[in-house]
This record gives structure tokens, sequence and C-alpha cells, in this order.
């Protein structure tokens, strides 16, 4: 009972596994492991695109501000250039210098007026900002990104000493010059002519903003990942339970079955795993069952020798029991042909056993080879016949034209022939015929025996092949037979793939039909 519970409870547990039934432990294993590697390397390569968008919109808003503003200052007198210079700066937080044709800065938004925006001091950051660079730094290496050239202010205030400016007076175009500034935030450059005498512009931003709003966008990306590497160690804690609890079940059903200690030991076989866990658990239940089979075979086949031993063997007691008290000589002579007989039948059922008990064992360490079945048949006839094995009866083998081939080990085939010819010779007349017949289709190869005995009833054509089963004509001598020479049949024809049965014969006369049934090796066929 309690094992029955154990089992339904497991039952219960793989129905709470919803779809992950259909997955197999290594799909389930990778999933779980991967999703937050996944949410974060996919986080990162988004965080990197998301602010070179970012990027590219200020770029294009710095290079309109450069245009808008050298066109105002183009036309204008000093006193409304140091104006304009010193309005912008304020209101768009930027650093704006003017150069003249001979590359000397003319104007300075920054002289001119209180700073718009200074850069922060790194080395009076706090541990978050320490540890927010860090990161910036870690996700630039990820990513691959391209170095970016430190801002640093010339120690000359020359045009020449901004490349960018260079740039726009040559090409009298626009340009942009990215930078980083000392604490990791992005410098925005814009350089642009102004006029047409050859004065230039730079424009100076501290895109503060754009790590700001990366960085918090990274920090719901961490927080995400927190969320899934939490999720993940649920998912695999409860994997680990649906994967431990199962084992476990196993191993205290395969303990009881090793010690014996009940019966019958519930193995439970998880029909609704699809997983290596349910075939672990159908195959150790199927193991068992067979285990259990091969128990009951051996004991019901060690009671078997035990009854059919123990026969003779009293025979043979009363016989030398008897001896010793009896003086008629004809009687004594009696007697030893009684002991004789009964010695004869018990070495005989040794033997028949011996070859029974190892036959599963050998055929499972045999090569087997392919072999004619017409000519293995009639080479035991014509021995049988030199030998006069058949008793005067005579045996005709039908067969087809051509090679019957199929696939085994030829002296066990050559037993299972023997035991069919020896079964029919013992029920057919004395005037009786034998009829083997060999014939194919594409799967299997079957020979046929037929007698002109009494026949088999229907409800005992599978009793024959019992072991120990023994019904033996009245003309025969008791005990030249040991009732194992069908079942070692059926035995050798179940380890070639093939089967043994009884029948009826089909040509409407009296008789018993014995079939041997293997699979077809012939090359056509395949």
């Amino acid at each position: 009972m309690a094992e029955a519970g154990s089992a339904e409870r497991l039952e219960e547990g793989v129905e709470q596994l919803g779809w992950m039934r259909g997955l197999s432990l290594t799909s389930r294993i990778l999933a779980v492991n991967i999703l937050p590697l996944a949410l974060l390397g996919g986080g990162i390569f988004y965080l990197d695109g998301y602010r070179k968008q970012l990027l590219d919109e200020r770029y294009k808003l710095a290079r309109i501000e450069a245009q808008i503003t050298a066109e105002a200052l183009a036309g204008a007198t000093r006193e409304r250039q140091e104006a304009l210079l010193i309005q912008i700066g304020k209101e768009q937080r930027m650093r704006l210098r003017m150069f003249d044709a001979e590359g000397n800065l003319w104007a300075d938004s920054f002289e001119l007026d209180e700073p718009a925006f200074t850069f922060d001091d790194p080395m009076q950051d706090n541990w978050q900002e320490d540890f927010a660079q860090m990161l910036d730094r870690a996700v630039d290496t990820i990513v691959g990104a391209e170095p970016i050239p430190d801002y640093i202010e010339p120690p000359e205030a020359k045009a020449t000493s901004w490349p960018e400016l260079a740039r726009a007076q040559a090409d009298g175009l626009s340009q942009i010059q990215l930078r980083d500034a000392p604490d990791g935030t992005p410098v925005i450059n814009a350089a642009a002519p102004v006029g047409l005498k050859g004065a230039t512009l730079l424009t100076t931003r501290n895109a503060t903003d754009i790590t700001e709003t990366v960085r918090s966008a990274r920090s719901t990306l961490m927080s995400a990942v927190l969320l899934a590497l939490l999720l993940s160690t649920l998912l695999s804690l409860y994997m680990a339970r649906t994967i431990v609890t199962p084992l476990q079940a196993l191993a205290r059903a395969a303990v009881r079955v090793r010690l014996g200690r009940e019966r019958e030991v519930e193995v439970p076989r998880l029909p609704g795993r699809n997983d290596e866990i349910g075939l672990l658990a159908r195959a150790v239940s199927d193991m068992t069952n067979a285990l259990r089979q091969r128990i009951d075979a051996v004991e019901h086949f060690a009671a078997d020798v035990a009854h059919e031993i123990k026969n003779p063997l009293a025979s043979l007691r009363s016989a030398i029991e008897s001896l010793g008290r009896v003086e008629d000589q004809k009687l004594r002579r009696q007697l030893i042909d009684i002991a004789s007989h009964d010695v004869r039948r018990i070495d005989r059922l040794i033997t028949e056993i011996a070859d029974a008990s190892r036959i599963d064992a050998e055929m499972s360490r045999t090569t087997f080879e392919t072999l004619d079945l017409s000519g293995l048949a009639r080479a035991i006839i014509d021995r049988r016949e030199n030998r006069d094995e058949n008793e005067k009866l005579k045996v005709v083998l039908h067969r087809p034209i051509g090679k019957t081939l199929v696939r085994g080990v030829p002296v066990r085939l050559e037993r299972v022939i023997e035991n069919l010819l020896d079964n029919a010779v013992s029920f057919s007349p004395d005037d009786g015929v034998i009829d083997v017949t060999i014939s194919l289709d594409e799967e299997t190869v079957s020979l046929s025996v037929c007698d002109q005995g009494v026949g088999i009833p229907a409800e005992a054509q599978e009793k024959v092949f019992a072991r120990f089963h023994s019904v033996r004509p009245d003309s025969e001598a008791f005990g030249d037979h040991s009732g194992l020479g069908l079942a070692i049949g059926r035995t050798i024809a179940e380890a070639h793939d093939g089967t043994l049965s009884a029948h009826d014969r089909t040509d409407g006369k009296k008789g018993a039909c014995l079939v041997l049934c293997l699979p077809n090796a012939n090359p056509s066929f395949l």
C-alpha cells in the first residue's frame, strides 16, 4: 500500500510538470540555465544598440545646432556674436567657441559668462558611481566597442588643436567628434564654418543624460536578470525535485526487489513522462517483471526437477532395498532391470535438465551464421535413416526450389528438428508417413513436421510445450522421454526470434503438426 501511495504521488507530480512533460531533461536543464544568460547577453547588446541610437540622434541635433548657430553668427556684429554665444550656451547647456581665419580663439562662452556645465571629478565620486563606470567599461569590452578618445583641453587655444575644426574648414561642412569625459560620460563636439572668411565655430556638449538613460535601462535589465536568476533557481530546485524524487522511488523499489522482502513490489512506470526519467522508470519496471518471471520459472523448474527425479529415485530405492531380501533369481533379475532402467532415466533427466538450463545463456553468447534449413533437414533425415532411428517409418521431405536461408546456430536448430522427428515417430502408427514440409514467404521460413497419429486436442496444443509435460502413447515404455524435448525446442526457436507451435493437419487427415518458424534470411526477400 505504501508503494502504491508513492506511485500515486509521483503521478500527481508528473501532472504538475505541464508543458515540460514532453521535453527531455537535457532540454529542460538547458532552458532553465540559459534563460538568465540569454536575457543578460541579449540585454547587453540591446543596451549597446540603444546607446548608439541615442548618440546618433544627438549627433544629428548637434550638427543642426552648430549649423544654425553658425548662420546666426555670420552676419552679426562682435557684440551680437558674444551675446548669442552666451545665450545659446546657457539655454542649451553647451560651450561655444569661435576661431578666426588664422585659427586663434576669438570668443569663448565659458569666458564670457559662467560655464553652463562642469565635468564631474572622478576622484570625488562615491562607490555607486565607481561601480557604474566599471559596468560601463565591462559592457564596452563585451560588445567590442571601439575606443573613444579622452576629452582633454589643449594647452593652446588654437583651431588646429581640434581635428574636427580643421575638417569643417577644409570641407566647408559641419563635423562631429565624440570624446570621453573624465567621468566616462560622452562629450559631443560639433564644428561648423562661420561665413565665408574662414572663421569656425566649435560647440561642446556633455551628454550626461545619455549615460543616465542607459544606466537606468541597465538597472532595469539587471533587475530582470536577477528576477530570471531567481526564477531559474526555483525552476532548478523544482526540476531537481522532479528528478530526485522518482529516482529515489526507483532506488527504493530496486532495493526491495533485491532483498526480496516483498513478493509484489510496485515499480512506478511514470507513463506521463516522456523524458529520460520516464524511460528509466519503464525500463526498471520491465526489468523487474522479467526478473520476477525468471525467478518464478527457476522456482517452478526446480520444483519440477525435484518431482521428476524423486519418482525414479523412489523406484530405484525400492528395487535396491528389495534386492537384499529376494532369493528368487528371476525376481532378482527383474529388480536389477528396474534399477538399471531407473538409473538410465535419472541420467537422461539430468542430461536434459542441464541442457535446458544452459540454453538461454549459451544462445546469448553465440554468433549466428547463415544456413540452408532445407539442407539441414535433408541431412538429419538421411542420418536418421542410416541409423534406423525412424523405426522403419517413411519420412518425406517437401521443399521449395532454391535455398531456404535462415540465421542461427546449426547444432541447436538440428536439436529442434531431431526433437520434432522423435515426437512424430513416437505417435505415428507402424505404417505411417511423416511429412516434413519447408515453405517460405517474405518474412519467415517454416518447417512443419506432421505425423499420422492421434493428434493433439486444441486445449492441449499449448500444454505440450510445458517442461516435464509428457503424454506418451501406450506402446512406448514408461520413462523413455523426459518431457523436455518440445520445451527445449521452443526455447531454441525463441532464441532465434522464431516460434514453435502445435496445430492440426491442414489436409484433413488425422494427426498433429509441429511448426517451426524462423526469420527469412534469403537476400531476395531482404
